[in-house]
């Protein structure tokens, strides 16, 4: 089977892209022909599909008259659409699987895709079909105002990290694709989590369409450690959402152990002053980790805390953790309870509430044995749900079903 790829980054940027590659493996491993789609970055991985890809542009750092003047390829993409044309006549894949697509890459290719006859399913990484920011969340606080297609609350509350003109080109963006019914060429929604099926079809998708897969993991390339040294950690973006400050409250109380944060974000700098401020002597920020230092990190802590304040959709550190055999505290919030099981690989806690955190840390402190058998257990959930095959089984099982029912 052919498979086109696609994502707007081909390099490891995050947890999507994690994802992206990861299956692109998988599908490799099992003798598919994985054809990448994608934007042009000196980053990026090698790739003979590369004069496919779209022209770089970022967003993050324009001023006003750049956004303004790139808004249209924000919004619809000419030339991703023409290429995405190009390679899907060039190469005639059977199916093309999304990730993260919008801006760089914008819907406009889903059409393209589509009428080369194509089968088209998306793995959604975050809530961009249905909330023009992508979170559901405004001024740090949940968010369902844009329910019902309700987008112009994006730019009236401007949601879009404060600003008017972000606000107002995502506002523009999202009724421009409901209009022109781009998503209607998808034929399958991946959701990782339960929560966020449940969540698209509160908002308007298609309950046919919406499909639940969690992310995966290879536990056979993981060798789980269920000893640990005298810290626990946290491994993730340093951002106002993932409840950063939160666990770092509740730190003020906790003098046994250490906490470990593995990452980089905008909130690095003031996050640090917090600690200095307050002077919490057991926080050690060690900056952005990969590969082998990361992993070390992770499978000699004694747990991992995952604090977020937003509708996280399935976490891959929560997975990941667990098959290094380390029980997760997680928030109560998005999809992350889907993966904890309360009291069994791990505590839940309510969101924003760093008393309960503290008490949930102070559980697992003080008792060793508990640690090592939610660890286990932990491990053992991982390879039942998460491990490679399985995935593997459910995401051929998909492709297969579109491509037999003669669409």
């Amino acid at each position: 089977m052919k498979i086109l790829n696609v994502n707007k980054f081909y390099y490891r940027k995050g947890g999507s892209e994690a994802y992206f590659f990861g299956l692109a493996d998988l599908l490799k491993e099992n003798k598919h022909e994985v054809i990448p789609f994608s934007m042009k970055d000196k980053k990026n991985y090698d790739s003979k599909y590369n004069k496919y890809f779209v022209e770089n542009i970022s967003y993050e750092n324009m001023g006003i008259k750049e956004k303004l003047s790139n808004g249209a390829k924000l919004i619809y993409s000419v030339e991703a659409k023409n290429k995405a044309k190009k390679i899907v006549s060039d190469c005639n894949p059977d199916i093309a699987h999304l990730h993260i697509f919008q801006h760089q890459l914008s819907p406009s290719i889903l059409k393209q895709i589509k009428k080369n006859g194509t089968y088209i399913v998306n793995t959604v990484h975050d809530l961009k079909v249905v909330c023009p920011n992508y979170k559901m969340l405004n001024n740090d606080e949940i968010c369902e105002k844009c329910k019902t297609d309700k987008f112009i609350n994006c730019f009236k509350t401007k949601c879009i990290k404060g600003s008017t003109v972000n606000s107002l080109l995502n506002t523009i963006e999202a009724y421009t694709h409901r209009i022109l019914k781009s998503y209607d060429y998808v034929d399958k929604f991946i959701c990782p989590s339960q929560f966020y099926s449940d969540k698209f079809i509160e908002f308007g998708i298609p309950k046919e369409k919406v499909v639940h897969i969690p992310n995966f993991v290879d536990t056979s390339k993981i060798k789980p450690n269920y000893d640990f040294e005298d810290y626990f950690v946290y491994f993730g973006r340093l951002s106002e959402e993932k409840g950063i400050k939160t666990l770092i409250e509740s730190m003020k109380l906790i003098k046994k152990s250490k906490l470990i944060i593995v990452g980089n974000g905008p909130l690095e700098e003031e996050l640090k002053l917090i600690v200095k401020n307050n002077n919490i002597n057991n926080i050690e920020f060690v900056g952005f980790k990969t590969g082998i230092e990361l992993e070390n990190i992770v499978k000699n802590s004694k747990f991992v805390v995952i604090p977020s304040e937003w509708y996280e959709n399935a976490p891959m550190s929560i997975i990941e953790a667990m098959s290094y055999g380390k029980p997760v505290i997680g928030s109560n919030i998005g999809g992350i309870p889907e993966f904890i099981e309360h009291n069994n690989t791990g505590l839940i806690f309510e969101a924003k509430d760093s008393i309960d955190l503290e008490n949930k840390i102070d559980t697992l402190l003080n008792n060793e044995s508990k640690v090592k058998e939610m660890g286990r257990k932990a491990r053992a959930r991982a390879e039942k749900l998460y491990d490679k095959k399985v995935h593997y089984e459910k995401i051929m099982s998909l492709y297969n079903e579109l491509m037999n029912s003669g669409k």
